[in-house]
């Protein structure tokens, strides 16, 4: 497995314990301090950030639901302050009303950073070519996948999604080695190269596609490997948590969640 941050990706446990304690205390205080939200759910647990001294203590902390985004919508529930946002992102809301996410710099550091890991442990860097096909706006994927891309040295092909022969004929004609995109979309990609007489397994340099956004199984996997020839990778993420943030190593074998971020 490659590593993008060697110092705190190979940090051993007791080490990373203290670090993941530290910002454990730092968020409490400044959740306590400056949200009127957390403030009143930890009172209503009579748990104050004094109580919080040792990270096992982050089991007394009160949880929080998807529908106290909903109903702080769109912003009653930030703790930074509108002039320190820099970018909002807004959930699709199919399921009910949209969640806002305002995103500081520093979060958008943060997630790049993820990202940034992620690629690296699937193989990805300097030289790669990585066409992002989900899609750009209100939406994480597209802009997340793009920033996390160029942390890592390589070229990005913004395509988003739709005008699939256009993109294609991109793949093909810039040598694109990493495609991501939904598993579904890649599929449809797939059929739309072959009636074109373009075989992806044969007739690109692709590689790598990190497939997310929507579920897929295991039978899937299998058949985009075996289909269009190259290794597909699991990417996890949702906008409550900045977005696309984890993903598979090279090894396929499970997510890795950043300790000393999540």
């Amino acid at each position: 497995m490659q590593y993008w941050d060697p110092r705190i990706e190979e940090m051993p446990e007791e080490e990373l314990q203290k670090v993941q304690y530290k910002l454990l205390k730092s968020l409490v205080c400044r959740l306590y301090s400056f949200s009127p939200f957390y403030h009143d759910r930890m009172k209503e647990l009579n748990v104050h950030p004094d109580n919080i001294k040792a990270l096992s203590d982050i089991k007394k902390l009160p949880f929080m639901f998807k529908r106290d985004l909903r109903d702080s919508y769109p912003n009653r529930i930030f703790t930074a302050a509108q002039d320190e946002l820099v970018r909002y992102h807004v959930s699709s809301g199919t399921t009910g009303k949209p969640t806002v996410v305002g995103y500081t710099q520093k979060d958008l550091d943060i997630w790049t950073s993820s990202l940034a890991r992620g690629l690296t442990a699937i193989g990805l860097g300097r030289g790669d070519v990585i066409q992002v096909s989900y899609g750009y706006g209100l939406f994480t994927g597209g802009l997340g996948m793009h920033y996390g891309a160029e942390r890592i040295g390589a070229t990005v092909l913004p395509t988003s999604v739709g005008n699939t022969e256009r993109q294609i004929e991109l793949m093909q004609d810039l040598g694109v080695t990493a495609i991501a995109c939904t598993p579904s979309y890649l599929l449809h990609m797939g059929e739309v190269a072959e009636k074109m007489g373009v075989h992806i397994k044969k007739d690109t340099c692709l590689k790598a596609g990190i497939l997310g956004a929507e579920p897929w199984t295991e039978g899937m996997r299998t058949r985009i490997e075996n289909w269009l020839g190259i290794k597909a990778f699991d990417i996890y993420g949702t906008s409550e948590l900045s977005g696309p943030m984890f993903t598979e190593c090279a090894e396929q074998n499970g997510f890795h969640v950043w300790s000393d971020i999540a």
